[in-house]
């Protein structure tokens, strides 16, 4: 994945715009609560499924600014602290065609935020939903590899 985003960034200097096609960069935030017990994920209104908070660059070339501006955007969450600068996770994954954007890749950089205790989120317009799922919880409302692999890659930086 990372091999891929590289050679996007080096074949497309517009990359950082989602008029880039076949794909463009965007940002993720994953959030956990302070004790690492929980994460946060909002039920996407346009993908229909249970994801991280994310979107695009709209040419903003700082991506851990943009998951933390589309974080705070999507969960009304604003004491967020990012846990690490290095990205915790790089996905490229398909977007399906929709009105007059066609069928394209997000090249998407995620990064580990962590809320302040007792935060409490709030729907935005782009959700159905947002909610903190425990392990348990989250497993079984979600079969997306890339939002599990997330889970896990937090608690094993929790480790370390």
């Amino acid at each position: 994945m990372v091999a891929r985003v590289e050679e996007l960034v080096r074949a497309h200097a517009d990359c950082f715009v989602r008029s880039c096609y076949p794909g463009h960069l965007t940002g993720s935030a994953w959030i956990t609560s302070a004790d690492g017990e929980r994460a946060l994920l909002v039920h996407h209104r346009k993908l229909d499924k249970w994801l991280q908070p994310g979107g695009h660059a709209d040419g903003q070339t700082d991506i851990a600014e943009v998951a933390l501006r589309e974080a705070q955007e999507e969960t009304g969450l604003t004491d967020l602290q990012l846990a690490d600068p290095t990205p915790l996770d790089v996905d490229v994954h398909l977007i399906p065609a929709r009105g007059a954007d066609p069928e394209h890749e997000h090249h998407d950089i995620r990064f580990h935020f962590i809320a302040a205790n007792g935060a409490t989120p709030i729907v935005s317009d782009e959700s159905h939903a947002v909610r903190w799922f425990t392990e348990a919880e989250l497993f079984a409302a979600t079969q997306e590899e890339s939002v599990l692999r997330l889970w896990r890659k937090a608690r094993l930086a929790a480790t370390r």
